[in-house]
């Protein structure tokens, strides 16, 4: 053996003494048991299958040069960002944004009012992700007492024009998610994010009115589906008070309503469950035979 394989073996041999020595101390150290139910297993199973796809999803797009708008919308607390993240956390950021605009500037005020908007909107190869978007205008302002009457009219009245020119003239490809959450949810997770210190950030003035306006939110809600639900442009309802079955719905959603290369029919169910996820004229359907609206999910 020449003096290099020679030192080479030795330097070979005391790196395994020296891993063996860790593995050893490693084994002394206090163990903890951890139990994990079946179904979060098979919810992170699922859920990393579908985020493959969404890569694969990516790098079609990327390739072919589409431009893909996913709006967010629903109640507070509804889950919109816990879905958002599991949407993104694996996609190249290089690709896709997530765009969550703060309140109106002066500025902002005097312009048109989607023009804040259309410098977010996607270019060629690129997701983006609106956590809240133009539809602010429909819910939160009219209700809220943020805009009159008459730019809410003339915001249903513009909307599904605004979007059809969007999708037509702009190339875009838009899906709109609608979450919804009942009350007695909506309720819980408001008290959740006052006792967790990592979620009083979510706490607003507009949360703690939401429970006592739920009526007005709900209508607005239906006005907002009718003006604005279009053929071109539909709306997809998210039932979201189970948090992890509104996620992969939404996600398995997403990726149905898209082809690309390298798609797993075959491995993955992409079939959203129509528990969970339900269309826009259905929900319609179901909010005008509603006779209390307190009792069904906004």
């Amino acid at each position: 053996m020449s003096k290099e394989h020679k030192k080479l073996d030795k330097i070979y041999q005391e790196s395994k003494e020296k891993s063996n020595s860790l593995e050893d101390k490693d084994s002394k150290k206090k163990k903890v048991q951890v139990w994990i139910k079946e179904e979060t297993i098979a919810y992170e199973e699922e859920l990393m299958q579908l985020q493959i796809e969404l890569l694969k999803l990516q790098g079609h797009i990327k390739k072919t040069g589409d431009k893909v708008l996913v709006i967010f919308e629903g109640r507070d607390a509804a889950g919109k960002g816990g879905t958002i993240k599991r949407l993104t956390e694996h996609l190249n950021p290089r690709g896709c944004r997530v765009v969550a605009l703060e309140k109106p500037s002066e500025v902002e005020k005097t312009q048109w009012y989607f023009q804040r908007y259309i410098t977010h909107l996607p270019s060629a190869g690129e997701i983006v992700i609106f956590d809240r978007s133009w539809y602010n205008r429909a819910m939160v302002e009219p209700v809220m007492g943020f805009c009159t009457q008459e730019e809410h009219k003339r915001f249903l009245a513009d909307v599904a024009n605004f979007e059809e020119m969007l999708v037509k003239t702009g190339g875009i490809k838009l899906i709109k998610f609608y979450f919804s959450v009942s009350k007695k949810e909506q309720e819980r997770r408001f008290k959740s994010r006052e006792t967790d210190p990592l979620k009083h950030f979510k706490l607003s003035s507009v949360d703690k009115e939401s429970q006592k306006l739920w009526d007005k939110y709900t209508l607005a809600k239906l006005q907002m589906l009718m003006a604005s639900n279009r053929t071109l442009t539909p709306w997809t309802i998210i039932r979201s008070d189970n948090k992890k079955r509104a996620r992969i719905g939404a996600i398995k959603h997403f990726l149905q309503a898209q082809e690309y290369k390298g798609k797993d029919k075959a491995q993955i169910d992409l079939r959203p469950s129509p528990e969970i996820v339900v269309d826009g004229i259905k929900e319609i359907e179901l909010m005008e035979g509603a006779k209390d609206f307190s009792e069904m999910a906004g």
